[in-house]
């Protein structure tokens, strides 16, 4: 039989006797059995954390669009109305000057809704998930 370049290749075998991959089991072996991971102390419950990391989530969003919002708002400010930066708002002291004073007492305000919504919405979670922590270790070493 000659080669002919123009017909359709020679049949090749639908499954090769070699492994396709070095990490592929011989073929005909027989699969290994699965291996169960050992348990490990559930430590709170998965609930439980998610809610912790949305409270947390919120807190930050809140107090950095506090800062990070009156400070855009100050810039565009200052970018697009400049005539009312400038004005004068009591004897000698420019709109855009107040605004820009204020900025430190805008900073506290975002620090103090950080530490209040840490206080009543993270720290209680955090707290519940702890104690759950603390019983579950006590009843793991007890087995």
């Amino acid at each position: 039989m000659s080669y002919d370049p123009y017909s359709s290749p020679p049949p090749t075998p639908s499954h090769p006797t070699y492994p396709t991959y070095p990490w592929q089991p011989p073929a005909g072996a027989a699969p290994e059995p699965a291996r169960r991971r050992p348990r490990r102390p559930a430590l709170g419950h998965h609930s439980d954390l998610r809610v912790l990391r949305g409270a947390y989530r919120r807190q930050r969003r809140v107090a950095t669009l506090t800062a990070l919002g009156y400070f855009t708002l100050f810039l565009i400010l200052s970018a697009v109305a400049p005539s009312l930066m400038t004005s004068t708002v009591t004897d000698g002291l420019p709109t855009g000057l107040l605004l820009a004073l204020l900025q430190l007492p805008v900073t506290w305000l975002a620090i103090a809704l950080y530490e209040h919504t840490a206080r009543v919405h993270v720290d209680p979670v955090a707290d519940r998930i702890r104690r759950q922590a603390e019983v579950d270790a006590k009843r793991e070493a007890t087995r």
